[in-house]
């Protein structure tokens, strides 16, 4: 099968002109694919698994907005939960009854969460979560990993320092190097390093991705979770689960279901909000009446809870039952096994849980990120060029997860693992 003809006529002059007026031309950072060496697709609309750019070109998603379509693209379903609830009004500024529908519904799912409040982006979600542990520790000092993502706030927006349990350096200019330094950064899946933090720190939480999908899809080691469960118990700190990725989509429960880890408090977005902007962060009832207007933690937002978000995410959930995890896992795994049959002898590896997948060009299992930054990143790149050539949209990079969803097919699958095949020889 070889390469299309990909058209990018319409996309080049959409970049163009957005570069005049947004900072790279786009809106986040990856949509810009200079990671795998190409300017952006700009896209028109979304069909199930399938992407449809401004030149007609077609393609099967394997990014699907970076994990909140579960469902795929407008499942109707969730287009008449968002169109019923748009026609009574977009924003109130007051409480509905869905907002505590959403709420009952997260916390029937999720082992840890008894009470959880809305924001509109996992960043806010997460720089909420972390104030509120450090209100209720009485402490400052973060313990986060390297190669997980929690937003753009200033202190998570850390990178290691030289030793193993050393204070964060910031990540981005614009960050202010006191903001950072509340941050210890240790390797991923390092006990010593967090046994060494836990000894040198008195943490206020400990922040964690349970199922790590930032740095490319890389899980922990067996028992893994289960130590930083009692590492935190023991420092006196609160065990924060950022599941914005996990939630809803590796079980029904998120991770701390898949895994039997319960953290104290959990961060969520993604499918939350299936597909508008949405996010939250829950946990015990005692934690979360620490925030305004129960307690004094104080945390507000216009959107937060915005009607039509919510329907999304009521009627996103609804239709995630047993059976369709059973499903999701079916076709995650099918995919992943295309995946290590497409590539032959080359040298890579593909990590896999329910609904997240990561093909890493590395000859060696992926364990931190120091070993995902060791891959071959241009390779990954010209690889991802020649499966767009082939009408098969991935992750344009390296550290992103693909994400399979439920409106992916037998024949989505079989077009990609040709395609996937066809791009390693050219490779």
């Amino acid at each position: 099968m070889g390469p299309s003809s990909l058209r990018d006529t319409r996309s080049a002059e959409l970049y163009a002109r957005a570069l005049n007026v947004l900072p790279g031309g786009v809106n986040s950072p990856v949509r810009a694919m200079r990671a795998i060496g190409r300017d952006p697709l700009f896209v028109v609309r979304g069909e199930g698994a399938e992407l449809v750019d401004a030149d007609s070109n077609r393609y099967v998603d394997w990014v699907l907005s970076w994990g909140p379509l579960i469902h795929g693209h407008a499942h109707p379903d969730i287009v008449a939960g968002v169109t019923d609830a748009a026609q009574r009004g977009t924003s109130f500024g007051a409480p509905t009854a869905g907002e505590v529908e959403l709420a009952e519904e997260v916390a029937r799912r999720m082992p840890a969460v008894e009470m959880l409040r809305m924001t509109s982006s996992g960043t806010e979600a997460s720089m909420s979560a972390i104030r509120l542990a450090r209100a209720a520790t009485g402490r400052e000092k973060l313990l986060k990993f390297a190669g997980a993502y929690h937003g753009h706030v200033d202190g998570l927006l850390a990178e290691a320092g030289s030793g193993l349990a050393t204070q964060g350096l910031p990540a981005s200019p614009g960050v202010p190097a006191a903001a950072a330094a509340s941050t210890i950064v240790v390797p991923w899946n390092d006990p010593d390093a967090v046994r060494a933090a836990c000894a040198e720190h008195e943490l206020a939480a400990i922040l964690a991705e349970p199922m790590p999908a930032n740095m490319g899809l890389v899980p922990p080691a067996e028992g893994f979770l289960d130590f930083l469960r009692n590492q935190a118990t023991e420092n006196g700190a609160l065990l924060v689960f950022d599941e914005v990725i996990s939630g809803f989509r590796v079980a029904a429960g998120g991770a701390q279901e898949a895994t039997g880890v319960l953290p104290d408090l959990v961060v969520m977005g993604k499918i939350i909000g299936g597909g508008l902007p949405a996010a939250a962060y829950g946990g015990s009832r005692a934690l979360m009446e620490h925030i305004a207007p129960a307690g004094d933690v104080y945390q507000a937002g216009t959107l937060s809870g915005n009607p039509v978000a919510v329907a999304a995410g009521l009627s996103t959930l609804a239709l995630l039952d047993d059976a369709a995890y059973t499903r999701l896992a079916a076709i995650t795994e099918t995919l992943a096994d295309g995946l290590r049959q497409a590539a032959g002898d080359h040298p890579v590896q593909v990590q896999s849980t329910c609904g997240l997948v990561t093909i890493f060009f590395s000859a060696h299992p992926v364990r931190d990120l120091a070993a995902a930054q060791a891959c071959d990143l241009a390779a990954y790149g010209r690889w991802c060029q020649a499966l767009l050539a082939r009408g098969v949209y991935p992750p344009a990079s390296q550290f992103e997860a693909w994400f399979p969803s439920l409106a992916h097919t037998d024949e989505h699958l079989e077009r990609t693992v040709i395609a996937a095949t066809a791009a390693f020889e050219e490779v």
